[in-house]
């Protein structure tokens, strides 16, 4: 998987856009915003002026022509090029058929919760699920204006996908909250007693004293 010239989403969703007909970056950003696309790819015009640049600085897409509407400022019309026709479908086909390691924010902090305490990780969580709620139901609300407008459910399917990781990460959420209220492993018993034993932030002699304490291995060895 090597490297491209220009990685940025909303490069591909351009490139998607004039595959369809030429377009100048004002209708590009209207009909992505029409087809609620910015649920799934940052949006702002002038993000959008850079990856219009970018690709016709690569050649993937050219100046068709300039047109005025009335008063309007004048506008320039894009077009996809051939090789921006081939770039589109190898780039969509590899985001398609390829997994890649996405190192996501709530997962970083997973990895380092021990940091605080069991009681106001426990807290935090609590806040995210009533925070997952909320986002789950407002999509929802998202895809059923879909539906009543007669949108295609291929126009709304990444819609849908983000719904199914959201549930899957509340359902996940609501499993760590249990554990961490029972409290019946030793590793969480170990945590909660380090933080006892700590002034703030738990320090290598607390971790180890917890652990000794609770029969368990913290950290390499």
């Amino acid at each position: 998987m090597g490297k491209r010239k220009v990685g940025n989403p909303l490069a591909l969703a351009v490139l998607a856009l004039l595959a369809e007909k030429p377009m100048h970056p004002y209708e590009m950003s209207s009909t992505l915003r029409e087809r609620a696309k910015e649920q799934s790819i940052k949006l702002n015009y002038g993000s959008l002026y850079s990856v219009v640049e970018s690709l016709v600085r690569h050649q993937l897409i050219e100046v068709q022509e300039t047109v005025r509407e009335g008063r309007r400022p004048e506008r320039t019309v894009y077009a996809i090029t051939e090789p921006g026709r081939i770039q589109l479908v190898d780039w969509l086909s590899e985001l398609l058929a390829m997994p890649v390691k996405e190192y996501l924010q709530f997962e970083a902090a997973l990895s380092l919760m021990p940091v605080l305490s069991p009681d106001e990780v426990l807290r935090l969580l609590e806040v995210r699920r009533t925070r997952l709620d909320a986002e789950i139901g407002a999509t929802d609300g998202i895809l059923a204006a879909m539906a009543e407008h007669g949108m295609p459910y291929l126009w709304s399917i990444e819609v849908d996908y983000v719904q199914v990781l959201r549930r899957a990460e509340r359902d996940f959420v609501n499993t760590t909250i249990e554990r961490l209220k029972k409290a019946e492993l030793p590793e969480i018993r170990a945590w909660r007693r380090a933080h006892e034993l700590a002034d703030g932030v738990p320090g290598e002699a607390e971790w180890e004293g917890a652990a000794q304490e609770f029969g368990i291995s913290w950290g390499s060895e």
